[in-house]
């Protein structure tokens, strides 16, 4: 019906639909609040952290779409939250213990939850279509309903005003974390509250880019945007800009074209990176 159309008619065609303006709204909002926090997360190389939470989501979200929640994040959202506080807990005891830690919870969680999946499935009897959607985001991102977008903004406005609220506390203990303690502020409970932020990004990123790229959509941004800058609030800043452009340009590319929606919105962020990294090297001569 659309293939005789120009690129713009087709857009004009497709935002007439909800779940096209839905998904755009989402998609921005959560690509932003990843950026903020995946520029913290590459500084202290806590990066493993936001991977290792994606698999327990997946493994949590196989156990609610098996009970056939109506609204998984009801499960979801505090046990991933939970996760992100033990995980953090085990990386300041022992570094090299609590990296272990972490493969070995990000691959028990994936294994688990593709074996629930399958021994139990859920009432839609397509396991691999489920398996797909959690892990790779697949068109899910186009299903949201009003309440799920509802949610979505309103969690996304609640890390955006801590993030705003305790921007100066996050540069503190990103750069030095002694020095933070020494003055007698609390950095562990700085780094508790980042750690459940991180946790409600990665639940909205779920569905996304799925749980397998999500690290791919906080990381790039950052890395991109510190080929081009060098202080904390332009990267964080630029990071922003990057990753909002990446997502939105890849849903719709995929809304257009008929692509993955995750894989699309990382490709677009290898694109970006690659053209920084240029950037970067020629500013730099």
């Amino acid at each position: 019906m659309t293939d005789g159309m120009s690129i713009w008619e087709k857009l004009s065609y497709y935002w007439e639909y909800p779940f096209v303006r839905y998904a755009l709204i989402v998609g921005c909002l959560v690509a932003l609040c990843s950026s903020l926090l995946g520029v913290t997360l590459v500084l202290k190389r806590y990066a493993f952290i936001g991977d290792g939470l994606s698999h327990v989501a997946f493994g949590v979200m196989a156990v609610a779409t098996v009970l056939n929640l109506t609204n998984n994040m009801i499960l979801v959202m505090p046990l991933t939250i939970l996760a992100a506080v033990l995980l953090l807990q085990t990386g300041e005891k022992a570094r090299v213990k609590g990296d272990a830690a972490i493969a070995m919870v990000s691959v028990s969680a994936l294994a688990l939850g593709y074996m629930i999946m399958n021994v139990f499935p859920s009432s839609s009897s397509n396991v691999s279509g489920d398996v797909c959607t959690t892990l790779f985001g697949s068109a899910s991102i186009l299903t949201l309903t009003g309440t799920e977008v509802t949610i979505s903004i309103i969690l996304s406005a609640v890390v955006i005003l801590l993030y705003v609220l305790l921007y100066n506390r996050i540069f503190a203990v990103t750069f030095d974390e002694n020095f933070v303690r020494a003055t007698g502020m609390p950095a562990r409970t700085y780094n508790l509250i980042i750690a459940i932020i991180i946790a409600v990004i990665i639940v909205l990123e779920m569905n996304l880019v799925g749980s397998l790229l999500i690290s791919a959509l906080v990381i790039f941004p950052a890395l991109s945007a510190m080929r081009l800058m060098y202080t904390f609030r332009g990267v964080v800043t630029l990071s922003a800009i990057i990753s909002v452009f990446a997502a939105l340009l890849g849903m719709l590319i995929s809304i257009l074209f008929s692509t993955p929606v995750g894989a699309t919105i990382v490709t677009v962020d290898m694109v970006v990176y690659g053209i920084c990294l240029l950037l970067g090297r020629i500013l730099r001569r």
